[in-house]
């Protein structure tokens, strides 16, 4: 079992930063970690994927160079985290992080645990 946690969502203008972690208890070295996002009326996708072994990471084209996903292990607690930076108003979303088999998996299905979402809100 494997427990996520996100926070660090808000409402932040165009061009703006935001970090969003994720808290991460259980068996979480037997997956890779992610974030995927859903804005309103349209479908969950991915952001981007980490592999908790070696740190290789995965994005998708749309956050290519403005998101960098990494990893922390501090008293005994795995942190996942999403800097945003260039935040444009397309990124406004829940954002969710999830476990899953694969960091090379990019689709909602392929990924096991999910956390409760935390809402991001780019003003233009």
């Amino acid at each position: 079992q494997v427990q996520l946690v996100e926070s660090g969502g808000g409402l932040v203008q165009a061009g703006g930063s935001l970090r969003l972690s994720c808290a991460a208890s259980g068996r979480t070295f037997s997956y890779a970690l992610g974030w995927f996002r859903q804005a309103p009326g349209k479908e969950r996708e991915f952001v981007a994927s980490i592999n908790m072994n070696d740190g290789s990471t995965n994005y998708a084209d749309s956050v290519e160079g403005r998101f960098t996903i990494s990893r922390d292990n501090a008293k005994n607690m795995l942190h996942l985290y999403l800097q945003m930076n260039s935040l444009k108003a397309e990124d406004t979303a829940v954002y969710y992080c999830a476990a899953g088999g694969s960091y090379s998996a990019r689709t909602p299905r392929e990924y096991d645990y999910w956390g409760q979402g935390t809402q991001v809100t780019v003003s233009s």
